[in-house]
C-alpha cells in the first residue's frame, strides 16, 4: 500500500496523548506504542487496511505474522478457538509482560495479520501506556517492532521519530524500554509441553516452573529449511541488522582480541562487554555486563555503531542461557547467521 507522505505527532503517554492515539487505531490509522520490550507499531488487528499499512511502514515481507496486544483476559476467547489449561497457568504467571502464546484463531483475525497462518499470537504488554491505549481503542492491537523491517528494533522515542516520521500518523512517547528485545513466543505442544519459537525476557528456565517441559525450538539458533512455515515473527528473515558488517565471535576475550587485532579492513569496530576493550586496537563499544542490560543496550548500541561509521563489527558473543540466548539470537540474525570461532 503506497501512501503519501504524512505528518507524524508526537503525543505524551498521558490521558490526552493517549486519547488521541486511540482515535487514530479506531480511525484505521497506525500509531507508534510503547511497550517493555520494544516499541511497536499499533493498529487494529482486526481491521485488514490498518494492519496492511503496518507492512507498508516498516517495509515487512506479508508472510510474517503479527503479534497480537490485549488489555485483559477477557480479549483472548474473542480473538482464539481453543485455550489450552497450560496457556492460563501461564498467562496468571507472566501476564501482563513479555510472553507471546500462539493459538488457534477465529476468523475476525484476518489473513495478513496472521501472515496466512491459522494460528495468531496473543500476548498482554506490561507497559501501562500500552494497556491503556489498547483499552481506550477498545480493539485488539497488532504491533511488530516499530523499525524499518531487518533494521535493528527501536528502543526509545528517538529511534521511532527516525524511522517512522513520515510513515505513520503518530508516536506515543513512553521512555526507554525495560525489557529491550522483543518477547518470548511459545506453542503448546500438548498439555504440559511448550515449544520456545523465539527466546525473550521470559526464559526457558522461567517457563519450566509452571510448564512440565520447554523445548527450544531449533531455528532459534539455526536458518530455516528452505519451505520451512515462519510459526513466529523473528524466524525467517535477517533481522536486526545494522547497515555495518555483524560477525560474531565465540571463544575467550584474549583470543577475541588477538583475532580482532589482526584485522585489516577499514572501519572495524569491537562490540564487547563493560569492563572489556583496553587490549583492543580498534574502536569499541560495550553493550552491558550482565544478560539482563546486553538485552536493555543491544539494538541501541548497533544503531549506535552505524552512528559512528563503522563498516565492521566483531561481537563478543553471549553464553546462550537464560536472557543471554535471547541476545545471542538476535545477534546471529543481525550477523546473517556469520560466526566465527576464535
Amino acid at each position: 500500500m503506497r501512501r503519501e507522505k504524512m505528518e507524524t505527532i508526537l503525543l505524551s503517554a498521558d490521558a490526552a496523548g493517549l486519547e488521541q492515539a486511540a482515535a487514530w487505531i479506531k480511525n484505521g490509522e497506525v500509531v507508534g506504542m510503547p511497550t517493555e520490550t520494544v516499541y511497536g507499531l499499533a493498529a487494529d488487528a482486526c481491521n485488514p487496511e490498518a494492519v496492511a499499512r503496518v507492512f507498508a511502514a516498516k517495509g515487512r515481507p506479508a508472510d510474517n505474522p503479527l503479534i497480537v496486544h490485549i488489555a485483559d483476559m477477557a480479549m483472548l476467547p474473542e480473538l482464539v478457538s481453543e485455550i489450552p489449561e497450560l496457556a492460563l497457568t501461564l498467562a496468571e504467571k507472566f501476564w501482563p509482560g513479555p510472553l507471546t502464546m500462539i493459538f488457534k484463531k477465529k476468523d475476525c483475525i484476518p489473513s495478513i495479520t496472521s501472515g496466512g497462518l491459522d494460528t495468531v499470537g496473543i500476548r498482554m504488554p506490561s507497559h501501562p501506556a500500552a494497556l491503556e491505549l489498547i483499552r481506550r481503542a477498545g480493539v485488539p492491537i497488532a504491533a511488530p517492532s516499530g523499525n524499518v523491517s531487518g533494521y535493528p528494533s527501536p528502543t526509545s522515542v528517538q529511534h521511532m521519530v527516525r524511522d517512522m516520521t513520515g510513515k505513520i500518523a503518530a508516536i506515543v512517547d513512553g521512555g526507554e524500554c525495560s525489557v529491550g528485545v522483543e518477547s518470548t513466543v511459545i506453542c503448546f505442544e500438548n498439555e504440559d509441553t511448550v515449544r520456545i519459537l523465539r527466546p525473550g525476557g521470559v526464559t526457558r528456565e522461567m517457563l519450566l516452573t509452571a510448564a512440565r517441559h520447554a523445548v527450544i525450538d531449533p531455528a532459534i539458533l539455526h536458518e530455516l529449511q528452505e519451505g520451512q512455515a515462519v510459526r513466529s515473527p523473528g524466524m525467517k528473515y535477517q533481522h536486526y541488522s545494522p547497515r555495518a558488517r555483524v560477525i560474531l565471535a565465540e571463544g575467550d576475550y584474549d583470543r577475541f582480541c588477538s583475532y580482532v587485532n589482526a584485522q585489516e579492513e577499514e572501519d572495524i569496530f569491537a562490540l564487547v562487554f563493560d569492563g572489556e576493550g583496553e587490549a583492543l586496537s580498534v574502536p569499541v563499544m560495550t553493550y552491558g555486563r550482565d544478560e539482563q542490560e546486553q538485552a536493555r543496550q543491544l539494538f541501541a548500541s548497533l544503531r549506535e555503531l552505524d552512528d559512528r561509521g563503522a563498516g565492521c563489527v566483531y561481537v563478543r558473543a553471549p553464553k546462550p542461557e537464560g536472557v543471554g540466548l535471547a541476545v545471542y539470537n538476535r545477534l546471529i540474525r543481525a550477523a546473517g547467521f556469520e560466526v566465527i570461532q576464535v
